[in-house]
This record gives C-alpha cells, structure tokens and sequence, in this order.
C-alpha cells in the first residue's frame, strides 16, 4: 500500500502531469462556459451568421501567425539562462513592429476580404478585431518567461479568466441582438486579463530603450516557427476558405458548426498538453535519455486522455447534436464525426513537432509542414467539388497518410541519428 501511495505522490509531484493538472482545471470551466456559449449561438445565429462568424476568426487567427507571439514566446522558453535578457527585450521590440503592421494590414485586407465574400457587414468587425495585436506586446514576454519557470498555473488563471468573461459578454450581447458584434466586442474586452495576469505573477516589464541586439536569433527562431504556425493555420482554416468561396457561406455555416463543435473542444485538449509538453522537454534538452523519457510518457499519458474523449464525442455526437444545438444542425453530425476523429493524428503531429522545436531545429518542422499543406491544399480542392462531407473526409485521410511517417522519422531522427553524433 506504502508503495501505491509512494507511486501516485511522484506521478504527481511531476512537473507535467502537475501543469497538465492546472490546464485541465482551467480547460473544464471554459467548456462549461464555451457550452453555453456555443448552444446560444446555435439557437440564434443562421447558418449565414456562423459564416460571417468563420470569416473573422478565420482572418484573426491567420494575422495572429504573423505577430510572431508563439515563436517569440517559444525561443524565450527555449534560450540558455544567460542570453535571457536581451532575447526578452529584442522579442518586446520585434512584437511591437510586426503587431502594429498587423494591425494596419487586416483593416486594409477587410476591403478586399468584403468583396470577396460579397459582405460589406464584416468591414468593421474585422478591423475592431484588430485591435487585440496592440495589445499582445504587452503580455508576450511575461506570459513566456512563466511558461520557461514551469508556472502554468498562471496561463491557466489567464486562460480561464479571458473565457468566463468574453463567454458571458457574448451571451449577453446575443440576447441583445448584436450579430456578429457579439463574438468582436469581448475579444477587444478581454485581451487586457492577459496583461494584468501576467504583470502580476512576473518581475519583467517593458525596457524603456530600444534595444534589438538579439533580433537576427529570435527572427531565425520565430522566423521557423512562424512558417510552421502559417501553414498550420492555413491547414486549419484552408477548407473554410474553399467552402465559402466555391459553395458560399450557408454551406460555410453548416461546416464551421460542425468544425466548431468537434475539432474545437477536441482541440483544446490538445492544447492542454502541447502548452505543457514543450517546457517539460525543453528542461532535458541536452540529455537525450531524459528527453526519450519525458516524451514517451508525455505521449502516452496524452493518449490515454485523447483516444477515448474522442471515442466518446464522435459516438455520443447523434445523440446530444440535436438535443443541445437544435435539429437544424442534424445534417452536420457525419462532419462532425469526421472531423472529431481527424484529432487523434493531428495530435500526433503536433506532439511531434514539439520535440523537434525542442531540440532547436523548427527548420525540420517547417519542410514537413510545406509538404503536408501542399497535399492537403490538392485533396481539398478535389473534395470540395462533392461537398461539405468530402472536404471533411479529405481532412481526415490527409492527416492520416502525413502524421505516422513525421513521428517515426522524427523519433529516429532525435533519439537515434543525434545519438551517434
């Protein structure tokens, strides 16, 4: 008995499973809020109101690549002790340039993003959301440096912080009948949580001087990571775009509920342990026995959790689609199923990718990601021409046919060829 209790205290006195703990504690609320959330909007919003809707979380997300936070934030987790500081500086100065150029560019593309959609009512919800870049300097390097000390607890406090009220202003604001104004008004609302979370729980604060002497290290760093994040976005949000622009935006609607509802909760749990695993392994970088340890078990434990929520989601999905969202979206569940089983090796490729970041060497990622997006671009661009439900089972066998061939290569890169070296 002495030893089972000796057992569970070291499973969780380990870092990951400790982060994976605050993150899931987090993850949980949010969904209760997301549900509620998600079931409002289902029940008031046309399936022409979940396109304009697929439209502007589709643009912010694709300008969010370019301000760099995830490759700035992962260098600063990544760098040795004593280049710290002016990594820090040089990426709060990088950020600022590239999120006011972001912020100027997606009001300038609205025009042309409006036409394209023949919609001038996403004009000015695109470039109201645009004014969360001006904010994201602010919170990056504090929100990195306590991802780099382990302290999750604090992304978590952030995560669940933004969600409760950005989900509960939503809500209100649909009550109101404010359109898609409600879904852009608590983005712009809420980004501020980050700032003042972050601040609290971090001695680091902007420098005063311009100082960019390591911009060449951190552009190369983020400059890979950035290719890698573009081209996961575009993965992401690819068959939004040829959806809307060759089947319009009801057909759109149906595909973004159905995305939404699967891929977006699934989604978040996969975040859940990517959020953790990077800085776990990024601890025994140069170790690689360690390192073989951490992520095998950092893997396993996350396949045990993801496997059967996805089992569960895709089985359960005929039963609780028309009971909470309304008969409307029935014809959605066979992409819903569809895409919820896409999870399992896109998580696979994710965690993979994680550890070749790890190792320094995001170049490696980003060739992968070119050839997995140019096949993904072919099999949407076949698919769409039979609908919704192909787009989703291209999704699926794209995923399928890339993930497993990425892992092995990359394990026999990491923990075989660099061992030899």
């Amino acid at each position: 008995m002495r030893q089972v209790i000796k057992k569970i205290k070291n499973i969780l006195s380990n870092d990951f499973i400790r982060n994976i703990g605050w993150l899931s504690g987090a993850e949980l609320i949010n969904r209760v809020f997301r549900l509620g959330t998600t079931v409002v909007l289902a029940r008031m919003f046309s399936s022409a109101e979940y396109g304009l809707m697929a439209i502007i979380y589709t643009a912010f997300e694709f300008a969010q690549v370019f301000t760099l936070s995830q490759g700035l934030g992962a260098k600063i987790v990544q760098v040795e002790e004593e280049s710290l500081p002016a990594i820090c500086n040089s990426s709060y100065w990088l950020n600022w340039l590239l999120c006011i150029i972001i912020f100027i560019l997606q009001c300038l593309a609205a025009f042309p993003i409006a036409h394209f959609y023949d919609n001038n009512d996403i004009i000015a919800p695109l470039c109201t959301s645009a004014l969360v870049y001006l904010m994201f300097p602010l919170f990056v390097v504090s929100a990195a440096l306590n991802r780099r000390a382990n302290r999750l607890q604090v992304i978590a406090l952030c995560n669940v912080t933004q969600s409760i009220l950005a989900n509960l202003i939503t809500i209100a604001l649909a009550f109101m009948g404010m359109g898609v104004w409600a879904i852009v008004l608590p983005m712009v609302l809420t980004t501020p949580v980050w700032i003042i979370i972050n601040w609290k729980h971090n001695p680091w604060r902007p420098p005063i001087n311009i100082n960019l002497e390591k911009w060449q290290e951190v552009v190369t760093f983020g400059g890979n990571l950035l290719g890698v994040k573009l081209l996961d976005k575009l993965r992401a949000n690819l068959d939004y775009l040829i959806i809307g622009g060759f089947l319009g935006l009801n057909e759109l609607g149906v595909y973004y509920f159905a995305f939404n509802a699967g891929f977006g909760i699934s989604r978040n749990v996969i975040s859940i342990f990517t959020s953790a695993l990077f800085p776990y392994l990024c601890q025994v970088r140069t170790d690689l026995v360690q390192l073989k340890k951490r992520y095998f078990s950092s893997l396993k434990k996350a396949f045990l959790v993801i496997i059967p929520f996805i089992a569960l989601q895709s089985s359960l999905a005929p039963l609780y689609v028309p009971i909470i969202f309304g008969e409307k979206w029935t014809s959605a569940i066979p992409i819903l199923i569809l895409v919820c089983l896409s999870v399992i090796p896109y998580s696979l490729f994710i965690f993979t990718s994680e550890l070749i970041n790890t190792i320094g060497k995001p170049h490696l990622t980003l060739y992968w990601n070119i050839g997995y997006t140019s096949l993904f671009v072919i099999a949407l661009l076949i698919a769409v021409k039979g609908g919704v439900l192909w787009v989703a089972v291209a999704v699926l066998t794209t995923q399928l046919l890339i993930s497993p061939p990425f892992s092995l290569w990359s394990n026999y890169l990491v923990f075989h060829s660099l061992k030899r070296k």
